[in-house]
């Protein structure tokens, strides 16, 4: 009676453990799932001998398993006997979602296991997150926010209200809002209320409030209803904005406008009044002369001005203009005009919009000053910075200016520092000849790329020095263009970088010898795990199965069996990732066909390999493609969210090309290399070092990822064979 009672009992703990919409795992003391039920499955996207497989700590986040596994720790060493976090999981498709993890321990058994639950309270923090954006914006916002009851309550109050009208929120709550309302404007509230009782909204409204000290304020309202479940009004929410300030600027600015105007003519200033609604300019002042025109075209379009300004400073004005009258701003802009004898000058314009009860721009007042002068000094110490800055990179410089119309290159003194006895005057011609003759097309082509939109370059290039011998230089310049584009001079400095260049090759020659000593060292790891611990780990699983003590292992040999098997599929694995012997014993191209063909079959993924390589590749070369074809496929197995990566190996000449492509999720390239992960740079060191070159392309645009090698080698038609 008693055995059957126990049936039931595991019967009935069985059946909730299965019905139960809580996921629920039970792990061992190493924090390994030995039994999960079919809510954690359904929630995590993973089949119950897949989640077996992992370890707990690999369903989370790096930061969020620390420490969920801190705590999973002290459990362990008894020195709490359950614990409650929340925390993100990662289900199978990469996505997050929130979990309330509850961890016991349960004691009572010969052997203690650890019972986990895990609830989804994804939307309990979504819901959290955005009530904290919601009520940052609002507690953050300069304009005052307020809501209102149907009957004219107030029942919220931001920092912004309390610092237009005095008042805290303590001493507002509950209060009518007529306590901001001037006492001869309540027919206007009524009315404001009404238009928002049948469903209307109040958009920049502007009219007078009162602050707690009784001072008069102008704002301008923008009022919605709040609508109930049902769709019906229940409350009112509003913007406030102060514009006293505004009002009192374009009372003033009327006021003065008189004094400005006998101001304007009497001085260099010019200015102009342009009407938005009927698109008349009226200019006046020195405008007319400030851009190029006769005194009697002080009427002038609206187009005839824009054809005045210079074309690549025309959108940033627009742009400026659009700013200002969007944002209720002051204009300030400097920009170029282009007279019609084709001279270029400054000007300096400020300016302001004026709107009508509508709130619509119908005016846009505004000044202008001739800053040409100005501008030239500005330029002329921008070259002096320019070149101070330029010599303090390097000790052993010097300066030098090429008059373009004469073709006279002078070098500065100090030359003698970096090239010895050198000529001080030379033709550019003359002065390329000293250059060596296989950086002359480098050099040429970086005085060729100088053009008036990027004026400063930057080549290194050896040259020889009075002794015979070649110099390592690096020459920094910047060119000048006439209004044409026309180059006229160049001026720079050039530092002697000979020492840095010998450096970097020491450099180069020293990461090589690392990564060659990191080959070896992952050579003899590869061999100790597949000779020692996969030997190893076979005899423990032949011990399992010879156990005969049918009360404490029969019904887990077989659980035992599979995990040692997996295990040994692991080392083995893991011992093809640090050295594949295949590439020596079957060749570059078929040793990467067959262990992309395991890559596959372990990640579940379908990896399409082609090749239409017919010679015998380096060694060298074979190890570098095989290690950036491994970190690329790791990349996308873990990242780009498909199961689907086409690897193509094609030869051309006597280079070898080889693109990995996915179309997932993509990345920012240059955040990647900036950040700590060492992957992409590993790769690129990697080719670099065999006189290749390596490109990603990628975008965070889910429009997929490409990686691209090219190495060149070395082959003959006896090396030439069918893979």
């Amino acid at each position: 009676m008693e055995d059957r009672t126990s049936q039931s009992v595991d019967s009935l703990f069985h059946d909730a453990f299965n019905a139960s919409p809580v996921g629920i795992a039970v792990e061992n003391l190493e924090g390994q799932p030995l039994f999960v039920n079919p809510a954690l499955c359904a929630m995590l996207g993973f089949r119950e001998e897949e989640m077996c497989g992992k370890h707990c700590v690999d369903f989370s986040p790096l930061e969020d398993a620390e420490r969920d596994w801190e705590l999973f720790q002290q459990l362990r060493d008894g020195a709490i006997d359950h614990y409650q976090l929340e925390k993100r999981f990662i289900r199978r498709d990469g996505s997050l979602l929130w979990g309330r993890l509850s961890i016991s321990l349960l004691n009572g058994r010969p052997s203690p296991l650890v019972i986990a639950m895990v609830e989804d309270i994804t939307d309990k923090k979504k819901a959290e997150e955005a009530q904290v954006r919601h009520a940052a914006i609002v507690a953050s916002s300069e304009d005052g926010i307020i809501s209102v009851t149907l009957d004219r309550m107030i029942v919220s109050w931001n920092p912004g209200a309390e610092r237009m009208f005095g008042y805290t929120e303590a001493e507002v709550l509950g209060q009518p809002i007529d306590i901001i309302v001037p006492a001869e404007l309540p027919d206007e509230e009524n009315k404001i209320l009404e238009t928002l009782r049948t469903g209307g909204r109040i958009e920049h409204f502007e009219t007078v409030r009162l602050t707690k000290t009784g001072k008069r304020i102008n704002v301008s309202l923008s009022i919605s209803p709040i609508k109930g479940p049902n769709g019906e009004t229940v409350a009112f929410a509003g913007i406030a904005r102060d514009i006293t300030e505004n009002k009192r600027a374009e009372q003033e600015l009327a006021t003065a406008n008189e004094r400005l105007r006998l101001a304007i003519e009497s001085g260099s200033v010019g200015g102009w009044d342009f009407d938005l609604r009927t698109g008349k300019v009226v200019w006046f002042g020195k405008a007319h002369a400030q851009l190029g025109l006769d005194p009697d075209e002080t009427s002038a379009s609206n187009e005839e001005f824009w054809a005045r300004v210079h074309e690549k400073d025309r959108r940033r004005l627009e742009r400026a203009l659009e700013v200002a009258k969007n944002r209720r701003r002051d204009f300030a802009e400097d920009f170029r005009v282009v007279w019609r004898d084709g001279t270029t000058h400054w000007l300096r314009s400020r300016g302001r919009y004026y709107y009508g009860t509508t709130g619509e721009p119908e005016r846009m007042l505004g000044l202008s000053f001739d800053i040409t002068a100005s501008k030239q000094v500005e330029q002329a110490l921008r070259e002096s910075d320019e070149r101070l800055y330029l010599a303090a990179q390097a000790a052993k410089i010097y300066s030098f200016e090429w008059d373009v119309t004469t073709d006279v290159v002078v070098r500065s003194p100090q030359r003698s520092k970096v090239l010895g006895d050198a000529e001080p005057r030379l033709t550019h011609r003359q002065f390329v000849e000293t250059i060596h003759p296989d950086d002359r097309p480098r050099f040429l082509a970086a005085v060729d790329g100088l053009t008036h939109k990027n004026p400063i370059g930057e080549v290194i290039y050896r040259a020889v020095g009075s002794d015979g011998t070649y110099i390592w230089l690096k020459s920094s310049a910047r060119a000048f263009f006439d209004s044409g584009g026309r180059l006229l001079r160049v001026i720079g400095i050039v530092a002697d970088v000979t020492d840095l260049k010998l450096a970097e090759e020491a450099l180069s020659g020293m990461t090589r010898k690392l990564i060659q000593a990191q080959e070896q060292e992952r050579a003899r790891i590869a061999r100790d795990l597949h000779d020692d611990i996969n030997q190893r780990l076979a005899m423990l699983a032949v011990k399992l199965e010879q156990q005969r003590d049918p009360s404490e292992f029969q019904n887990r040999v077989q659980e035992f069996r599979q995990e040692v098997s997996q295990i040994s599929e692991n080392v083995q694995a893991l011992s093809h990732e640090l050295h594949s012997s295949k590439l020596e014993y079957l060749g570059v191209v078929a040793g990467i066909k067959s262990w992309c063909k395991e890559f596959g079959e372990r990640h579940r993924m379908e990896i399409e390999c082609s090749s239409d390589v017919s010679s015998l590749l380096p060694l060298e070369i074979g190890f570098t493609l095989f290690r950036v074809l491994q970190e690329a496929l790791h990349n996308a197995n873990k990242h780009s969210g498909v199961k689907h990566v086409e690897v193509r190996l094609e030869q051309d000449g006597n280079e070898v090309h080889l693109s990995v492509r996915d179309s997932g999720r993509g990345f920012n390239v240059d955040a990647a290399l900036q950040g700590k992960g060492l992957g992409l740079t590993s790769m690129r060191e990697r080719v670099r070092l065999v006189n290749g070159t390596f490109t990603i392309n990628s975008q965070p645009t889910g429009a997929g990822t490409t990686i691209h090698v090219s190495i060149p080698f070395e082959s003959s038609s006896a090396e030439r064979v069918a893979v």
